[in-house]
């Protein structure tokens, strides 16, 4: 079945590590998702950040870059025959990434650029737009018709939270449901919605406790998909460690959101 329409018809999970560190851990966390696809028969994607092109830091680590980030991925893609997803940034970064990658994903703070958004429609690729932290549910329509305007109808949201006072984010649940009218596939940020943005002095700090939390609160809500970033060992992860999920509770929080 065309990846598309599965996410139309049964829950699927967006995982990996937030930045692409090195082959090796690519290769880690990608033979555990696909363990974890045989032993619960899910439909997984692997994750992973060519470029952090929004660190809080000028001197923060930002990945290998497009080129050798895609041939890593492309990879594991080939390896595990996983689904693969990264983010872009630029315009020209579409094509490019298009010949590797499933599912192009717009970050957040970048969901309003109608140069990117219409680059990435034109790849004929999925296109996942992460809801601004500025902006409500409703407010999405108008990057879905951009992309939809393109000539490209598969287009999935995901939610993140909204900036609530400084450092510090909070998720409406009902952007979910407000989301859902435009009749796209919708996707929990789990890992990035527990972030405190900034507050740990010059980095994003986070709480990666409530982790699961934000995951069952979505599932009731009616979110279709999951996007749970993940690494074996967090608290030396190069970028977002606060907030991922250590790799050993993945299946146990996806077996939760299956049932």
């Amino acid at each position: 079945m065309d990846l598309y329409k599965k996410f139309q018809t049964e829950p699927f999970f967006i995982a990996g590590p937030c930045v692409i560190e090195s082959p090796e851990l690519l290769d880690t966390v990608a033979r555990r998702l696909v363990e974890i696809r045989e032993n619960l028969g899910v439909e997984v994607i692997f994750k992973a950040s060519f470029d952090k092109a929004n660190r809080t830091s000028l001197g923060a680590f930002r990945g290998p870059g497009l080129e050798k980030g895609l041939e890593m991925i492309k990879v594991i893609k080939d390896k595990y025959n996983l689904p693969v997803t990264t983010d872009i940034h630029e315009p020209h970064q579409a094509t490019v990434a298009g010949e590797v990658i499933d599912i192009l994903q717009i970050p957040a703070f970048l969901c309003r650029q109608t140069d990117l958004l219409v680059e990435a429609a034109k790849t004929g690729r999925i296109v996942n737009i992460k809801k601004a932290q500025f902006l409500s549910g409703e407010d999405m329509q108008f990057p879905v018709e951009k992309v939809r305007g393109s000539g490209n109808d598969k287009v999935v949201l995901t939610e993140r939270g909204n900036m609530f006072g400084y450092n510090n984010l909070v998720v409406d649940f009902r952007n979910i449901r407000d989301m859902k009218a435009f009749d796209v596939p919708i996707v929990m940020d789990c890992t990035h919605a527990v972030q405190r943005p900034g507050g740990a002095g010059g980095k994003t700090g986070g709480n990666r406790e409530f982790v699961p939390y934000m995951a069952m609160a979505a599932k009731a809500w009616g979110a279709d998909g999951y996007f749970i970033e993940t690494h074996p060992n967090p608290d030396i992860a190069k970028s977002d460690g606060p907030n991922m999920l250590q790799i050993d509770e993945l299946e146990g929080l996806i077996a939760k959101l299956k049932a």
